[in-house]
């Protein structure tokens, strides 16, 4: 079990608050270490693994422009993901109070022009005047398709554990 994501449960729980994934590169290795953890059932909302771009715009609402200008490895790209990702997730009306996502390059060749090793990590959470925070953070990882994917988990569940313990920092 992942000792980050074992703690991000734990605060969730703790404070009442739901997760949505929204996968690319990383294929539900995300999603997996959340769900390792005994308790997950109680903060993750769902994941999606929207590996074909297509289904980023069908499933998860990135406009299709975008997606058609960047390609699916693009720092707009990931945040709209992890937002897609809280209102997939919804119950009712409500949405999933956190999202987060991946979008990357694993290898082991170069994507649409985008090197290998290039990560964004894509995050969204209700804006306190209402609406949506979303961003993303860009990583660049060295290393195996295996080490690249692995390295990308740990970032977003970074991501995630610092959305939970600074909301305020995420605006």
């Amino acid at each position: 079990m992942n000792a980050t994501a074992a703690r991000i449960v734990e605060l969730a729980m703790a404070r009442g608050i739901s997760i949505a994934i929204a996968e690319s590169l990383t294929g539900g290795l995300l999603t997996a270490a959340i769900v390792d953890v005994p308790g997950a059932s109680n903060v993750l909302r769902g994941g999606f693994v929207t590996y074909a771009t297509a289904l980023k715009h069908s499933l998860l609402g990135v406009p299709a422009e975008r997606l058609a200008e960047t390609g699916p490895v693009d720092y707009d790209v990931a945040a709209r993901m992890a937002h897609g990702a809280r209102w997939v997730a919804r119950i009712g009306d409500e949405p999933a109070t956190l999202g987060v996502s991946t979008t990357g390059v694993a290898g082991p060749d170069p994507q649409d022009g985008k090197p290998v090793g290039l990560v964004y990590v894509g995050f969204a959470r209700a804006g306190d005047r209402g609406g949506d925070v979303l961003g993303s953070i860009e990583d660049a990882f060295s290393g195996t398709r295996d080490e690249i994917r692995r390295a990308a988990v740990e970032a977003a569940l970074g991501v995630l554990l610092g959305m939970i313990e600074s909301p305020d920092h995420w605006t």
